[in-house]
């Protein structure tokens, strides 16, 4: 590896480990848009516990379900292409090799596809936890006292919520992972790639969370939630 290559890679991990502390700054600066969604999902939360009839909030949190089926399984399939060359031996290696990326020796070759696979690798596992909270929730909403009964809502609200909240936040962070297996891709094609495509996914991501006409839209929707 080079000199170039050693850096480009520092960068990617610097973005990859960096991002989730610099959403916690915006968030206590200006707001992101998983910051605000969290807000909009408490008040569903709250008021699900007030409803005579759940249909429409087992609805949704099924097609949240359905959602993060299809990328953990999606994240499956890449984890098998890329592992089989990894893990396929020489005559894989260097049949993927010939294919158009950068002329490195097998064992650099290897370090570039290991890097994909730790980053899809990541996402299946953010997808996994995904799922499972998902489910819990949805346990919670079917054990939701009816509306005439005595119960404590709001904590009961609050509960669903501690478990929705971090269900798709681990789903964004599968999300997340295709972004960086991206980047990571790049590096196939040389150092200077990886680096850019590590900017570009990086910088993509922090304007989608607090720039972007989704997120301007859902803190207008916050401040009218919140109490």
């Amino acid at each position: 590896m080079t000199p170039l290559d050693y850096v480009a890679l520092g960068l990617f991990f610097v973005c990859w480990l960096g991002y989730d502390p610099l959403l916690k700054l915006l968030a206590h600066r200006s707001g992101t848009l998983n910051d605000d969604m969290g807000v909009v999902r408490r008040v569903w939360m709250t008021a699900m516990t007030h409803r005579e009839m759940r249909l429409v909030d087992s609805q949704l949190m099924g097609h949240s379900i359905n959602s993060a089926s299809f990328f953990a399984s999606t994240n499956l399939l890449l984890i098998a292409a890329v592992g089989g060359i990894l893990f396929g031996g020489q005559a894989a290696l260097e049949g993927f090799a010939s294919v158009g990326a950068e002329a490195v020796s097998i064992r650099v070759l290897e370090a570039k596809l290991a890097l994909i696979l730790i980053c899809l690798v990541r996402g299946l596992l953010d997808f996994i936890w995904a799922l499972r909270q998902m489910n819990y929730t949805l346990a919670l909403i079917g054990a939701a006292p009816e509306a005439h009964s005595e119960s404590d809502r709001v904590a009961l609200g609050e509960a669903a919520t501690c478990l929705l909240n971090p269900a798709l936040g681990a789903f964004s962070q599968g999300v997340r992972g295709y972004y960086f297996a991206l980047a990571a891709a790049a590096w196939l094609f040389g150092s200077v790639w990886l680096a850019v495509g590590v900017a570009a996914a990086f910088c993509l991501l922090v304007w989608r969370q607090s720039g972007s006409p989704a997120a301007r839209a859902i803190r207008s929707a916050r401040r009218l939630l919140e109490p």
